[in-house]
């Protein structure tokens, strides 16, 4: 059974910035394709950034160059530090894993939300 717990969420001025965490109970964690994705309510998920088993990591144009997606093996968890932070970036985080990769990276396929078939319950980010 595989479990994905965010936190780190909260509400931030313009400008500032945040750190999501996200811990994973599974034993495929180093092995794992795993992803943030945001959704504004009313709206279609967005694939934020995505990082594999072997640290490559792709990122949407719209964050590009203020996030960064990071993970500790030892600690099975994902991090998304967001930096320069704007009202665009409010939506609910989620934290993603697909247990079947298989090492096929593909920058845009990995982003998309059907990559993944575990996800958490989500972590909201409010930007003002």
């Amino acid at each position: 059974h595989v479990q994905l717990v965010e936190s780190g969420g909260g509400s931030v001025q313009a400008g500032g910035s945040l750190r999501l965490s996200c811990a994973a109970s599974t034993g495929t964690f180093r092995s794992a394709c795993m992803g943030w994705v945001r959704q504004v309510s009313g709206k279609e998920h967005e694939g934020v950034a995505s990082i594999d088993s072997d640290g490559l990591t792709t990122y949407a144009d719209s964050v590009k160059g203020r996030f960064t997606i990071s993970k500790d093996n030892a600690k099975s968890t994902l991090y998304l530090q967001m930096n320069s932070l704007n009202p665009e970036d409010t939506a609910m985080y989620y934290c993603a894993l697909d247990g079947t990769y298989g090492g096929d990276w593909d920058a845009d396929r990995v982003l998309s939300r059907t990559e993944y078939n575990y996800w958490g319950q989500g972590t909201q980010v409010t930007v003002s």
